[in-house]
């Protein structure tokens, strides 16, 4: 009797999300303290939730900084570079704009191995369509040369990119920060355009250890490394008509779903339950990923997008003319859960016909 492979979990190749939260918790206690280093503006929301606050006169500046982690290694395969800042943009301006903050401007950093001139004009090329589609400006950044630190295989195209936004708050009433998330109110989500640009260390174990990057394999439409390279997909001109439109009385909650899952919605507010009971069926490179890895279906809400890159939290009253805006803008969306009062944080899903916590 052939032995059954085992159920991969993401912290088997070495990336392990309960013990990053408690070491981003221990970072974010020891940081806490030059929050009071300002002698200018007001540090009102720091570390933990989208983005960090701080209040000036009377506007409020939103921070955040991210990266594309492993999706790198991906565009070497494939030797196309002109997509990755798309990315490294969405990544930094899809969790900006959780905190209900207008994205103004970025700043990249990019490491490289050694001076590569079409490299850095390729990844511009994605910054810069990435900045035309959310309406920011990039106003600079840093590039180093770090061969002793940017290793890897491929060859003269080894590099590391990161980005850092930043956006304002004209008026402080109108930030969302979860805080007025309640019982009944309505989660939407909206589709993703693919895995984005989290979990790839896992995807990558699992799918390249079997297929080519120009293989097909059973569930996808295209070949792996196309599907693999998908750009993430940009909310921000969606999100930002949503806030023009209603106030933070009708939108209580705004979640860009990566790195973690559906758990980052806990960082909302941890004193509600979140149920998600109508979640699209698992398809695409996410069901070719479960499947060929044997992956329990918990630990697939717990590491990947699963089809829905954008959650927003909503009054129930007001929920279809938030979906008839969302879909106008070319974003496919539904009705995916609902608020429960008097709860933990948790997330709790669906699977056949039975509610499990994540």
């Amino acid at each position: 009797m052939p032995i059954e492979k085992k159920s991969t979990k993401y912290r088997d190749v070495g990336i392990d999300i309960k013990q990053i939260k408690k070491i981003q918790n221990q970072i974010g206690k020891n940081i806490e303290k030059t929050q009071h280093y300002l002698d200018f503006g007001k540090v009102i929301s720091g570390f933990g939730h989208y983005a960090g606050l701080i209040e000036i006169e009377d506007k409020v500046m939103a921070l955040h900084t991210d990266g594309v982690g492993t999706k790198i290694l991906i565009a070497q395969l494939m030797e196309k570079y002109d997509t990755i800042g798309i990315d490294c943009i969405a990544m930094n301006v899809n969790d900006v704009i959780c905190v209900g903050s207008k994205p103004i401007g970025y700043l990249s950093y990019i490491a490289l191995q050694k001076t590569n001139d079409l490299l850095l004009k390729e990844i511009t090329k994605g910054l810069v369509k990435g900045a035309r589609m959310s309406n920011i400006a990039i106003i600079g950044g840093e590039t180093a040369i770090l061969p002793d630190i940017i290793t890897g295989k491929g060859k003269d195209f080894n590099f590391d990119l990161a980005g850092m936004i930043f956006g304002i708050i004209n008026d402080k009433k109108k930030m969302i920060l979860g805080n007025k998330i309640k019982s009944d109110d309505l989660i939407i989500g909206i589709n993703s355009s693919g895995l984005h640009s989290n979990g790839y260390t896992l995807a990558r174990k699992i799918l390249l250890e079997k297929y080519l990057i120009t293989d097909k394999p059973e569930y996808l439409e295209t070949m792996l490394g196309k599907e693999l390279l998908k750009p993430t997909a940009i909310y921000a001109k969606t999100i930002l008509k949503l806030i023009d439109t209603f106030d933070s009385d009708v939108i209580h909650g705004l979640s860009h779903i990566t790195g973690g899952g559906f758990t980052k919605l806990k960082r909302l507010n941890s004193g509600v339950d979140y149920i998600l009971d109508n979640l699209p069926q698992i398809g695409g490179i996410f069901r070719q990923i479960m499947v060929d890895g044997k992956i329990d279906i918990i630990e697939m809400y717990k590491t990947f997008n699963m089809g829905i890159g954008f959650c927003i939290i909503v009054s129930k009253d007001m929920v279809e003319d938030i979906v008839d805006i969302i879909n106008k803008d070319n974003h496919r969306c539904q009705i995916i859960g609902k608020i429960k009062s008097n709860g933990n944080g948790n997330t709790i899903i669906k699977i056949n016909e039975e509610l499990s916590k994540i």
